[in-house]
C-alpha cells in the first residue's frame, strides 16, 4: 500500500505535533523491543515532553534548515532534525509514525537531513536498535559502534573524594567549546545555551587537564567531555555523586572507546547493558567522551 505524503521544512507551530509523534513512536518501539528483565516501558512524561519541545524550538531557532516534517492529509507522519555544528553533522531526531515504516517515508526524510549536512566532514548519530534505520545509516556511509549503558543506585560509600571540580556557568562556554574541538572535532556552540538552562554544569580547569559534564536529572552524566581520562573520571564521579540516595543513576551512550566509564560503573555497583549504536562517519568514536542523545 502506498503512502501519499510530502516532505517540507518544520515550522515552530509543528513542534507540539512532532513531539507527540516522537512520544508515540519511541514508546511503540520500546514496547516492541522490551526485554523481560527490564522495567516496563512508559510513555514520555509531561515534564520530559516540555523539555523535548523546548529543545526542538532551540534547534529551529538556531538551525531551521535541518528540521523536516513528512506530512499527509492527517498531519505529520514523520520528522527529522539535523544539526550542523562547525564541520560536524548530527542527526538529533528521526521518527516515522508506527505502522508506516517501510513505505519510504524514513528514507526521504533522511535524504533531506543528509542534504542539509552537505559539506560537513564528519557525522554522528545516536541510533536505536531499529533494523530499518540502521540499514539506512549504513547505506549513508556510517560505521555502527555498539553502545552500552549502566544504571542503578550508587552506594554513598563507593564515592571517592573528588577535588578541584567546580560548578560551571555560561562563562565557561569558551572553555567547553575548546574541549569539544579537541575531543569530537567540533564545538557544541549554541547548544550550550540550551544545556545550561536544563542541567547543572560541573567543570575541571587544571594545568593537567580540562573538561566538563552536564549532570543528568537523576545523577550521572548527560554529556561529558575531557582532554584526558583522569579528568573524565573525576567529572563522572562528581556527576554520580549528585544522584539522590536510592535512586537510579545512569551512564549512557558508552562505546568500547570509553572503557574508563565502564570501570567506574562497575565500581559503583551499577548494572551494565547493551542498547543501540553510535553511528559515525569519517571519525572515530570520541574519547574520553560521553555524548548526549540529542546534541551528541
Amino acid at each position: 500500500m502506498g503512502v501519499d505524503y510530502w516532505i517540507r521544512p518544520m515550522q515552530p507551530d509543528d513542534v507540539p505535533a512532532v513531539e507527540l509523534l516522537t512520544r508515540e513512536g519511541f514508546y511503540d518501539f520500546d514496547v516492541r523491543t522490551h526485554r523481560a528483565h527490564w522495567p516496563q516501558p512508559a510513555p514520555r512524561s509531561e515534564a520530559a515532553a516540555a523539555t523535548w519541545r523546548s529543545r526542538a524550538e532551540h534547534f529551529l531557532a538556531t538551525g531551521p534548515g535541518g528540521c523536516f516534517v513528512a506530512e499527509d492529509a492527517s498531519g505529520p507522519i514523520g520528522a527529522a532534525i539535523a544539526l550542523r555544528r562547525e564541520l560536524l553533522w548530527v542527526l538529533s531526531t528521526f521518527v516515522v509514525r508506527p505502522g508506516l515504516q517501510g513505505h519510504g517515508v524514513g528514507k526521504q526524510l533522511l535524504l533531506a537531513a543528509l542534504e542539509h549536512g552537505r559539506g560537513c566532514l564528519r557525522g554522528l548519530i545516536s541510533a536505536s536498535d531499529d533494523p530499518l534505520a540502521l540499514r539506512r545509516y549504513h547505506a549513508a556511509g556510517f560505521t555502527l559502534h555498539p553502545m552500552m549503558f549502566l544504571r542503578g543506585p550508587v552506594p554513598r560509600e563507593v564515592l571517592p573524594v573528588v577535588e578541584r571540580v567546580r560548578d560551571g556557568s555560561a562563562a565557561d562556554v569558551e572553555l567547553m567549546d575548546s574541549v569539544d574541538r579537541r575531543v569530537r572535532d567540533a564545538a557544541h556552540g549554541v547548544d550550550h545555551q540550551f544545556l545550561l538552562r536544563h542541567h547543572r554544569l560541573v567543570v575541571v580547569d587544571r594545568s593537567t587537564g580540562q573538561g566538563y559534564a552536564y549532570v543528568a536529572q537523576g545523577g550521572g552524566a548527560h554529556l561529558l567531555a575531557a582532554t584526558n581520562r583522569r579528568t573524565a573520571v573525576d567529572l563522572l564521579w562528581e556527576s554520580l555523586a549528585a544522584a539522590p540516595p536510592g535512586e537510579q543513576a545512569a551512564i549512557g551512550h558508552l562505546t568500547a572507546a570509553n572503557p574508563w566509564a565502564v570501570d567506574i560503573g562497575m565500581t559503583a555497583r551499577m548494572e551494565l547493558h547493551t542498547a543501540g549504536y553510535l553511528a559515525t562517519r569519517q571519525m572515530k568514536p570520541p574519547a574520553p567522551y560521553l555524548p548526549s542523545g540529542h546534541v551528541l
